[in-house]
């Protein structure tokens, strides 16, 4: 594995995008950086980080023979190791808030982003960004955001929590890409924040609703049942969960 350390940057994804055009680095290349100035996440949103209190990394796959229809295993893959390693660290009510966030309880702890290169109908790479709050205590308002520091009261070296999140997700990308992908839906599933419960969404039209999240469909669009009995599946540009603090 090649780790490249970054004492700053604008984006951990946009750099190793610039790397893979530029010097083609090898498959499992990790992009890591002190103070990560202008991070996104999911539909462009900013993510926040102080530097040198948090993980943040990102990730080159690449990849022969993944179908596109079959990328949200990555998605899959990579919000199971973080859970696993939360649950480690003692993080309690570790949950996924689809599609890509981390939350305990209601409070946001990471964001991942996944940014892929396609050919056809076939995944050449995927660049996998993770944000993790660590050690950082104080945030804005209004963020509804929280840290493994203020969470479990211990402060971890950035270079252990980044080793054992390597780790499981090697484990992870070993028991679920390429596989059947029941098992690995069945286990995101298992974390789905608000699975059973009746939440609110709204769509980019203005629309709000109410809705029980049944689950993911094999794509990962997000299976909800209105209110007047309609099932549906959403993608990720279709509808967004509302969170109140």
């Amino acid at each position: 594995m090649l780790l490249i350390k970054l004492d700053a940057t604008d984006s951990t994804n946009a750099y190793l995008k610039e790397l893979l055009v530029s010097q083609n680095p090898p498959d499992g290349t990790v992009v890591q950086t002190n103070w990560q100035k202008k991070g996104r996440g999911q539909l462009g949103r900013q993510w926040l980080s102080d530097p040198d209190k948090n993980l943040t990394i990102s990730i080159l796959k690449k990849f022969e023979g993944l179908k596109v229809s079959d990328q949200f295993v990555l998605s899959i893959i990579t919000s199971l190791a973080i859970a696993t390693v939360l649950n480690k660290y003692g993080v309690p009510n570790v949950k996924v808030k689809w599609p890509n966030d981390i939350l305990s309880g209601r409070h946001k702890l990471c964001g991942i982003l996944v940014e892929n290169t396609v050919k056809g109908t076939l995944l050449k790479s995927a660049i996998i960004g993770i944000g993790l709050n660590v050690n950082q205590e104080i945030f804005g308002s209004g963020l509804n955001a929280t840290s493994i520091r203020l969470l479990t009261g211990n402060e971890i070296p950035l270079e252990l929590i980044l080793k054992d999140l390597l780790d499981e997700f090697q484990l992870a990308m070993d028991q679920y890409l390429f596989k059947p992908m029941e098992p690995a839906q069945k286990a995101y599933e298992e974390l789905l924040y608000g699975r059973g419960g009746e939440m609110s969404f709204s769509t980019p039209e203005g629309e709000t609703f109410l809705a029980t999240i049944l689950g993911i469909d094999s794509s990962g669009r997000l299976r909800v049942k209105r209110a007047s009995g309609v099932t549906k599946a959403y993608g990720l540009n279709e509808i967004r969960m509302v969170l109140k603090g």
